[in-house]
């Protein structure tokens, strides 16, 4: 879900890399790629990553600095993209790309008065996956020998599947929805420092004394990327709610409370549209032509690419020789 809710009910422990060697992990790469991207729009000059034309493509940068910390980790990365747009979430994407245009607004006050550094921050703010981005990084995932996923419709729903049906063994992503979309496990924190967290279901499931269905009564009720919460309900106060009144229709007759489009809201979370897609695990990247795609074709500052090149390399050696011994 889009808020923090979940955060203060969900079962989450920091697990240390060396138990998650070998894992295939389906990563939410709308979710992966827009924290990279934004993260490299706020830190590195746009010279680095902006085309004669114009055309920006800091995406490049993002997935060269993101890729090796799976490759190092001994890490199955299967990054898999949002599909259609689901038509209870068009409220959430039009708040968003207000929020995004009113920071395009400041960002172009705060260049005209000279501050660098407040243009910056909120030009990582507007950031959104264009068509070039959306191209240009799967073309580079194929260079680097990294599965794609076409997801029907939500990413995290779709990466709940693969590791609900065992296609994978973790779900990746920040966001909590692929506890709801039943996902038993998700790593959380795969874009940040040190170890990741490990995101637990059925422990969620058992500390709260509910069943999923219950997790997501409670979730609508708090308010999820496809409807408003309930004024007043929390995640605590929702809990209890919902073992005192039975599931989401008793706590919504019990206060006089209404959400539109309640019943499928709760089936997508029940069934979300997924598929059962195949893809190689194997991973051999080519790194000398990613280099060529993201340096030569794209222009992109190799002081800025170089590294993340060289730690993939390394990876692969070290992964071969782990394998050998």
């Amino acid at each position: 879900m889009g808020n923090a809710d979940l955060r203060d009910l969900a079962s989450i422990r920091e697990v240390a890399f060396d138990e998650l060697e070998g894992s295939v992990v389906a990563v939410d790469a709308h979710n992966w790629l827009y924290r990279y991207l934004t993260t490299t729009v706020k830190w590195t000059s746009d010279e680095a990553y902006t085309t004669a034309d114009g055309t920006e493509v800091a995406n490049l940068i993002g997935v060269v600095q993101g890729v090796p910390k799976f490759f190092e980790h001994d890490l199955i990365p299967v990054m898999v993209f949002d599909g259609e747009l689901t038509e209870l979430k068009a409220d959430e994407v039009a708040e968003r790309r207000e929020k995004r245009e009113r920071a395009e607004t400041r960002q172009a006050a705060a260049e005209e008065r000279g501050d660098a550094v407040e243009a910056a921050r909120l030009a990582a703010r507007t950031q959104r996956l264009t068509d070039t981005i959306q191209e240009t990084t799967r073309e580079l995932f194929d260079l680097l020998d990294v599965p794609v996923i076409e997801a029907p419709a939500e990413g995290e729903a779709q990466c709940a599947h693969m590791a609900a049906t065992g296609s994978v063994d973790h779900a990746g992503s920040e966001d909590y929805d692929t506890l709801l979309f039943g996902a038993p496990t998700t790593l959380r924190q795969l874009t940040s420092k040190g170890n990741p967290e490990l995101m637990d279901l059925s422990a969620t499931l058992a500390a709260l004394e509910l069943d999923r269905q219950g997790l997501i009564d409670v979730a609508m009720l708090c308010g999820t990327d496809f409807n408003e919460g309930i004024h007043g309900i929390g995640p605590k106060t929702a809990v209890t709610a919902i073992k005192e009144h039975g599931d989401l229709w008793g706590v919504l007759e019990a206060r006089d409370a209404t959400i539109p489009n309640a019943a499928a809201v709760r089936e997508l979370f029940v069934d979300p549209p997924a598929t059962d897609a195949a893809f190689d695990a194997s991973i051999d990247p080519d790194v000398d032509a990613a280099r060529r795609y993201v340096v030569d074709e794209w222009g992109v500052d190799p002081g800025e690419v170089d590294r993340g090149f060289e730690r993939i390399r390394e990876s692969q050696v070290q992964t071969g020789l782990d394998r050998w011994t």
